[in-house]
């Protein structure tokens, strides 16, 4: 269900992002990251290192690099990621989710965490950016969203 929902206010972020050039997605903006779409990027380094590391892979990324800077790539790479992300916890059981994984960070220190755990943290980071970037583009001239997960809890039935 996490994955999905952040599939779907992830496409609510790009949607809202497709109504700005890229000079407004560049602007400087007020939060932790400086603009939206460092903002974007810092969100999707996070899970591409995170899906790299739930699959035994090293990649070696920077947690502010900006490796889609162009608005357009920076999607394209969005929109697959989620699908891949659907696609992998659609794989897990309960022994695999429960399942210690050892990897390094970003900084080469080595830790082991359940892979549930791992699963909760990458989809509670995405909120939290989702936050800033919702408060970004509010500063950009966009509309409120509505990204809440209860929003798309009642839109899929897991809510009357």
């Amino acid at each position: 269900m996490f994955a999905r929902y952040s599939q779907w206010a992830n496409a609510h972020i790009i949607a809202a992002c497709d109504t700005l050039d890229q000079i407004d997605l560049d602007a400087p903006r007020e939060a932790f990251f400086p603009s939206i779409m460092k903002t974007l990027n810092h969100l999707l380094v996070g899970d591409t290192l995170w899906m790299a590391r739930l699959r035994g892979e090293i990649l070696q990324m920077g947690l502010a690099d900006t490796p889609w800077p162009l608005y357009a790539d920076y999607k394209a790479a969005r929109i697959a990621i989620d699908d891949n992300m659907i696609n992998y916890v659609d794989t897990l059981d309960d022994a695999a989710l429960a399942d210690v994984l050892t990897y390094k960070n970003v900084a080469g220190v080595t830790y082991a965490t359940p892979r549930n755990v791992i699963m909760g943290h990458v989809f509670n980071h995405q909120t939290h950016h989702r936050g800033q970037l919702h408060s970004q583009l509010i500063s950009a001239g966009h509309p409120s969203l509505e990204i809440d997960m209860i929003y798309f809890a009642r839109l899929k039935g897991y809510s009357q």
